[in-house]
């Protein structure tokens, strides 16, 4: 059997779409199983939507989910001269004629035939003329065939049969020499040795266009599949109004890249009641049987839960690490690369149970940074006030007399104060607390503690007092 080769094929008309991730993770995995090979490649020959920016998206966004590939990203637009060396021979073998046909001709016979009931399809008026050297302006069509059938044995929807009479005479060159779609795919998928051709179903009515010109060709067939739709939950095509469709937004929104492939595979992809999948396992356990063959319902707010389950569970050195250029572009880009990187995981550690998004854990972190508090007034109003500064003053006194930071002494330092004072514990605490991270809310008061350390926590602590006796 020879070397699977596999390829992802997203044209560069937008953002990277989550939909085309899913096909280009399942085909990524295929080859990462078989040994094989991943091409990425750019289908580009759509001058009018085709961007430089939307390319940079496409690879940025693979690079951000780890889908390395192998050989790429080929241009379709670097491959011209390839595409119309093989519409020549089409034409030179009789597979291929020139059509002289306007646009606005075939708008008019197109609309005649809908209105009389009949097919929308081109009419093969030129398929027979013979010329040649066409004068003007004029389009490459293929000769489809015009009975029989078409069978697909799709890896995943199983045989599918279509009808050879409702196949078009495609135009595989424009009359400004661009290739069109369905002619340079089959070009770029034979020329790469792409052995198995696995795409969104969407692409279906396709497979049958394209079989005839392979075969035309002399090119022999890959396999063919056809992934279903991911639907929002109204059961529609996933779209803006869905929530984000870029796979990019959700970077931006503080998911994870290994919790987005985990969920998107799981969308339209089993093995057993499993839900987390290392990247190893799911290289492993991969198989087109496992495939379901209905749509898949994109749900955020399992999304959500799976991503708060990897912040909780991943290490804590790599979470920091995708912390990093987020804290910097809240501001902190100074006090960042003041910290070590384990610092910055104790951080991690101690908020990754409130956090859903590292966005989330942005907003949690970032009291911990420098020497300057910034208090949340209702906070400070309502706890460091002048009733407050004396005890304040007290707890900072047993903390001093202590020689060294011991969690638990001061723990003990601090209950022994409350005991002291008749007050409860969340009569110190809270004033406490806003001394140290400027907010009512915050993980445990002597967890916090250890992560600012002794110094800074009596500083910040001291300036809390200042704070109350102003008040």
């Amino acid at each position: 059997m020879s070397q699977v080769r596999v390829r992802f094929a997203p044209s560069p008309t937008g953002f990277l779409h989550i939909g085309g991730v899913r096909t280009a993770l399942f085909n990524w995995l295929f080859a990462r199983q078989q040994n094989g090979v991943f091409v990425l490649r750019i289908e580009d020959t759509d001058q009018s939507r085709s961007t430089d920016d939307s390319i940079q998206a496409i690879v940025d966004g693979m690079r951000w989910v780890k889908l390395d590939w192998d050989e790429g990203p080929f241009r379709q637009t670097e491959r011209m001269d390839l595409y119309r060396d093989h519409a020549v021979r089409l034409f030179e073998q009789g597979h291929a004629y020139w059509c002289v046909c306007t646009p606005e001709e075939l708008e008019t016979r197109r609309k005649d035939a809908e209105t009389k009931g009949g097919s929308p399809k081109y009419d093969g008026r030129c398929r027979n003329l013979g010329l040649t050297k066409p004068p003007g302006e004029a389009a490459l069509r293929f000769k489809a065939p015009q009975d029989g059938q078409t069978v697909v044995d799709d890896l995943i929807k199983g045989r599918v049969v279509f009808d050879n009479q409702i196949l078009d005479d495609l135009i595989i060159l424009r009359s400004n020499g661009y290739p069109t779609y369905n002619f340079s795919v089959v070009v770029d998928d034979a020329s790469m040795g792409i052995t198995h051709v696995v795409r969104g179903d969407d692409h279906l009515t396709n497979t049958p266009r394209q079989i005839p010109i392979f075969q035309a060709l002399g090119f022999p067939l890959p396999r063919f599949g056809h992934l279903p739709m991911i639907l929002g939950s109204d059961k529609a095509r996933l779209s803006k109004r869905h929530g984000a469709t870029s796979i990019m937004a959700y970077k931006e929104m503080g998911y994870l890249p290994d919790a987005m492939v985990n969920y998107l595979v799981r969308l339209g992809w089993s093995h057993g009641d499993q839900e987390r999948f290392s990247r190893e396992e799911l290289i492993e356990k991969f198989s087109w049987k496992n495939v379901q063959t209905s749509a898949a319902v994109f749900n955020p707010e399992k999304l959500l839960w799976l991503n708060a389950e990897y912040l909780k569970t991943s290490p804590p050195t790599e979470i920091a690490q995708a912390l990093v250029p987020l804290l910097e572009q809240a501001g902190l880009k100074d006090e960042v690369r003041a910290c070590s990187i384990e610092w910055i995981a104790q951080l991690v550690v101690l908020v990754k149970e409130r956090t859903k998004t590292l966005v989330e854990m942005v907003h949690w972190v970032t009291p911990y940074f420098g020497e300057v508090v910034v208090f949340d007034e209702e906070a400070a109003k309502k706890f460091l006030t002048s009733t407050h500064a004396a005890v304040l003053t007290k707890l900072v006194e047993r903390f001093e007399a202590l020689p060294t930071f011991s969690k638990h002494e001061w723990e003990e330092a601090f209950k022994k104060l409350v005991a002291e004072e008749g007050i409860k514990m969340g009569q110190l605490a809270q004033p406490v607390r806003v001394a140290l991270t400027g907010r009512t809310a915050s993980p445990g008061l002597f967890e916090v503690m250890e992560v600012l350390g002794r110094d800074r926590t009596l500083l910040r602590l001291r300036r809390g007092i200042e704070r109350a006796s102003r008040s």
